[in-house]
This record gives structure tokens, sequence and C-alpha cells, in this order.
């Protein structure tokens, strides 16, 4: 019991010790040379998410990960790589959450589908409640 403290304990420091002392991606602060293709780039990287700081687009986290990311979606565009595929391949490789914009699957049609249910509900209860009553009968 006590070895498997010891390897717990070891395990929860590893990212404390972790090497951030790499240099940047070449392209995770430097802009493609084609404006064109650098705004496209800019407009993708303004729609993922940073994993790091999940508040910040990769376009403005300084997070290594989010340079990281900006790096592989500049040379990505710079081959001539469509902006969808380029979001498609990030997704399928970090997951949907890395995407601001989110796409209907298996996973996600709660999503979708609760604030549509949420309003069916509230139209349902309100209409009950503020249904117009009908006089009541007083000859009896």
């Amino acid at each position: 019991m006590a070895l498997l403290a010891l390897l717990a304990a070891i395990v929860a420091q590893a990212p404390a010790h972790a090497n951030d002392s790499l240099p940047p991606a070449p392209y995770a602060y430097t802009q493609l040379a084609d404006p064109a293709q650098e705004k496209v780039a800019r407009d993708l990287m303004d729609t993922l998410r940073c994993l790091v700081c999940q508040g910040e687009s990769i376009a403005d986290s300084n997070a290594s990960l989010a340079g990281d990311m900006r790096n592989i979606v500049r040379m990505r565009i710079a081959a001539g790589e469509q902006p969808e595929a380029i979001r498609a391949w990030l997704m399928q490789r970090y997951g949907s959450y890395v995407s601001y914009k989110p796409v209907m699957s298996a996973q996600t049609w709660p999503l979708f589908a609760a604030p549509v249910a949420l309003l069916a509900l509230a139209a349902f209860l309100l209409r009950g409640r503020f249904a117009r009553r009908k006089p009541e009968d007083k000859s009896a």
C-alpha cells in the first residue's frame, strides 16, 4: 500500500518537473508571409480553444500548447489545407472541446436539444397558468 502511495505521489509531481524550456515552434509567434493566408489562419485560430487556458482562443493565449497549435494551423494553411479540414484534424486529435463551433454528434446532441425542450416545457406550463378561465355558472 505504501508503494502505491509513493507511486501516486511521484506521478502527481511529474507535471511540475516537465521541461517547458524548449524554444517555441517556428510559426507560434511569426505570421505567414502572405497576408491573405495569415487572415485565414487568424480567423481559424480565433475559433479554436486553448486547452490550457480553456477560456481563451489559441490566438490570444500565451500557453506553449497554444503556440504549438498556432504553428500547426499556420503550417497547414501555408500548405494549402482548408480551414475546416484543419479544424476536423484538431478535433480528432484533441476532442470536440477544442472548437468554439460545436458539431452535432452522439455526444453533443443533448446540448442542442436541451434549450428546445426547456422552451417547450415552459410554454406548456405557462399555457396552463395563463389560459383564460371560463366564468363560473352562478345559476345553480
